[in-house]
């Protein structure tokens, strides 16, 4: 078969998305993936974004003989026969699936006169991954180490940056109704703390978008369970969105705390708690921290500090990422610092001071023991 036709939405592209692709592959010379424009629908991608991510996941699979095409107007298998094309591929998960695509294949060719359809089942761990499931998924603390599970790269890093986006619209909302901040200045900073210069910088391997979204999702969750108002919330989240956005680079004889909090100064973003904010990055830094009060201070180190009480695999991938942050090291070197890191943390939560703010305290102080201890003994 010269050609064969995958279509969708794609709303993100899944790894249940990729294995049917994948099929295809096998079946034909070349695949032409559709995304389809439903007007019923809301995506939360356009189509030229779709087909961006899509482009870039195949080439990250090294599949040169994917091509993407947007239909507009059109049926998929009617715009299928259009391009020469005269079967469609579709995953089946389940009978319900079948059903459904069944009648739809029965359409294509009874009614439309378009391509036929041929039917695939994916592989037992892929049998529930589709765009509606990640979707599902979104919120909660540790969400985003969730659907990375199920999505090729590019499309996992897109979506974090839309909900990041979302994120930071809606903590800039005062101050853009008081006219206190420029839209355009807001843009360009987030353009920034996300790419290649900050958090999004492909070096980061540890202090990076995963970490800033795990960050301001724990600080929500934190504000609804301990009631903080609306103003201490944004004053947290705008200081952990810059926090780390200084972090490596060349040795100023500055930290990168300090330069984090100077950058953030140096933004002026309009906020009336400039100098709080500061503060609050600054309190990140463990030679300010001990000369430095805030009311905030023990929310923003147990936000910085939550990765430490996480489930065993998450907080072994970070420890790993800690690691290769650190790959200019030698081992020596490296295991015998870790181990005072480790140490320092391991007898704050035994004495129950790890984490400072209750709510971090009561919910992984005694986690974040166990996985210290495990990391330690690891090093040995």
């Amino acid at each position: 078969m010269k050609k064969i036709a995958f279509s969708g939405t794609l709303d993100p592209i899944t790894n249940g998305h990729l294995w049917v692709i994948q099929e295809a592959r096998a079946l034909a010379d070349e695949v032409v993936v559709f995304i389809s424009e439903n007007p019923g629908k809301k995506p939360q991608f356009s189509a030229p974004e779709r087909k961006d991510i899509i482009e870039r996941s195949v080439a990250e699979c090294g599949w040169h003989n994917v091509s993407v095409v947007i239909v507009k107007g059109d049926y998929t298998a009617r715009a299928a026969k259009r391009h020469g094309i005269e079967y469609l591929v579709r995953g089946i998960r389940n009978t319900s699936d079948f059903d459904y695509e069944n009648l739809i294949q029965q359409t294509n060719v009874d009614v439309l006169d378009g391509a036929k359809t041929i039917f695939v089942m994916p592989p037992r761990d892929l049998g529930s991954v589709s765009s509606s499931f990640v979707r599902a998924l979104q919120g909660p603390v540790g969400w985003h180490w969730t659907v990375k599970k199920f999505m090729p790269m590019p499309a996992y890093i897109a979506w974090i940056k839309s909900w990041l986006r979302t994120d930071w619209q809606k903590l800039w909302e005062a101050e853009i109704d008081a006219d206190d901040v420029d839209s355009a200045k807001l843009d360009h900073w987030f353009d920034y703390l996300t790419g290649d210069d900050a958090y999004g910088a492909g070096r980061r391997t540890y202090h990076n978008l995963d970490h800033l979204v795990h960050g301001l999702s724990e600080i929500s969750a934190w504000a609804s369970n301990t009631g903080a108002n609306k103003s201490d919330v944004a004053i947290l989240k705008k200081a952990f969105w810059f926090h780390d956005a200084v972090y490596g680079g060349e040795h100023t004889g500055l930290s990168n705390e300090e330069q984090s909090a100077r950058l953030w100064l140096e933004a002026s973003l309009g906020s009336q708690h400039a100098q709080e904010v500061a503060d609050l990055i600054r309190v990140t830094d463990h030679f300010q921290s001990a000369n430095l009060s805030h009311p905030l201070k023990d929310g923003m180190l147990g936000v910085d500090l939550a990765i430490l009480g996480q489930a065993a695999d998450t907080y072994d991938a970070y420890a790993t990422a800690v690691r290769l942050e650190y790959s200019h090291v030698d081992d020596a070197t490296y295991q015998a610092g870790r181990a005072r890191v480790l140490s320092h943390f391991e007898a704050q939560a035994e004495a129950g001071k790890l984490f400072a703010d209750a709510w971090f305290a009561d919910l992984y102080t005694s986690q974040a023991l166990v996985n210290i201890r495990r990391e330690k003994a690891l090093l040995k």
